[in-house]
């Protein structure tokens, strides 16, 4: 078990970057991290990704020092564990929409007394061959691992105080262009009713002693979710390649 960067970068109150990615390719990972991004998370939601492509992808995140995190498509604790004990080191979890979801999602991602985490001789665990006893091993685990609900419909937001106070977590990532359409915008986040939606997820978020993540396509658009508060900036390998890609495409001539 590794400890966890990321988690101690945002308890410092710095501002973490990264990416999420639907690739299999643990190449991707290494080019993330060798860049210097504090973290890359793994879209099992919308990825085609196995539980036998997590431990590749994991491996190429720690060998430079980057963050492993996933996006899990369901709160089957089965599902869950096979990406926590091949090294995943956080969880953002969508369509979490009550206290109950949250409740299911701890419980998967930590280990007893604080959640119902089996515990294995696997990789998360250092085969249970590393320093740490069992016990120490656990109480560990469960120091470093992050749980992080997305905020992603109406429903969320309406139930967001309550599920603020659901022990063990940690913080939540908001998807902007989920929650526009949740409240009936399909064209995207821009509409200034979404944008005090968002602001009144930001200080609801942070009143309850959590930090919040969401996403940003401009280095001005990331400061100023800085400026609000946001301790996780996130883009996509995708929109980075394309926006690099026109960048140097603007030099080709016609």
């Amino acid at each position: 078990m590794k400890e966890n960067q990321l988690k101690k970068r945002i308890a410092a109150g710095k501002a973490c970057f990264g990416v999420i990615s639907p690739t299999v390719d643990p190449i991707i990972c290494e080019y993330i991290g060798w860049l210097g991004m504090d973290y890359y998370m793994i879209d099992g939601e919308h990825g085609a990704i196995t539980a036998s492509d997590i431990v590749n992808l994991v491996r190429a995140c720690e060998l430079t020092g980057c963050t492993p995190l996933a996006r899990i498509r369901s709160t089957d604790p089965k599902l869950i564990l096979q990406f926590m004990d091949a090294g995943v080191m956080g969880v953002m979890m969508p369509t979490i929409n009550s206290v109950q979801d949250v409740e299911q999602l701890v419980e998967a991602i930590k280990y007893p007394p604080i959640g119902k985490r089996g515990l294995g001789p696997v990789r998360a665990a250092d085969y249970m061959q590393g320093p740490m006893s069992q016990g120490e091993y656990v109480q560990f685990a469960n120091a470093q691992t992050l749980v992080m609900p997305q905020i992603e419909t109406l429903e969320c937001v309406q139930n967001l105080e309550a599920i603020c106070q659901v022990e063990g977590v940690d913080g939540f990532i908001i998807g902007p262009r989920d929650l526009a359409m949740s409240m009936g915008y399909y064209d995207g986040p821009g509409h200034p009713e979404v944008k005090e939606t968002l602001d009144h997820i930001f200080k609801t978020v942070l009143a309850a002693g959590k930090f919040f993540g969401t996403v940003a396509g401009t280095p001005e658009q990331a400061q100023a979710l800085i400026d609000k508060g946001a301790s996780m900036i996130l883009n996509s390998v995708q929109g980075l390649i394309k926006v690099a890609g026109k960048n140097f495409l603007k030099a080709r001539p016609e």
